[in-house]
């Protein structure tokens, strides 16, 4: 039985910038060394976003640092695409979702599952508008005021 891993990397920018609508949950192709930067916690899904190529999904912008122990020879790229691994339901499903106008795909949070594997939690979303910003924010003003009593 393998450690419950306390991993958890999050791109708390999303949850401002847009309303999720649906939340999937998917693999990602890794090299040894990017498992081993993620484990050690130093990734980065800041401006992390999702798009299709072809019929497969890739993320985009999600920086994975250099492990400091690989070799030139293993080293990998920090900012490349990374191919996602859905169902192909899943797929036809956010493929179809995005040809709307106004959705897109971001990513919101990456970690190691149970079973060892890094998992990254993608959501279907839509822009949140400036005046959704301002009532968010003063919805949490709100609930820190109410915990505080």
């Amino acid at each position: 039985m393998k450690a419950k891993s306390n991993i958890e990397i999050k791109n708390r920018r999303a949850s401002f910038d847009y309303e999720f609508l649906e939340t999937f949950q998917a693999g990602i192709v890794l090299t040894g060394t990017e498992i081993k930067s993620i484990r050690a916690g130093k990734a980065s899904l800041v401006d992390g976003f999702c798009y299709f190529s072809g019929n497969e999904l890739y993320v985009k912008n999600m920086h994975v640092a250099e492990y400091h122990w690989a070799s030139n020879w293993g080293k990998h790229d920090p900012t490349r695409d990374r191919k996602l691994l859905l169902t192909r339901k899943e797929l036809n499903k956010l493929h179809r979702a995005v040809k709307e106008k106004g959705l897109t795909i971001v990513a919101v949070k990456l970690y190691i599952a149970d079973n060892g594997y890094a998992k990254i939690l993608i959501a279907l979303a839509k822009g949140k508008k400036e005046f959704d910003k301002r009532a968010s924010i003063k919805e949490k003003d709100l609930r820190r005021e109410m915990d505080r009593m």
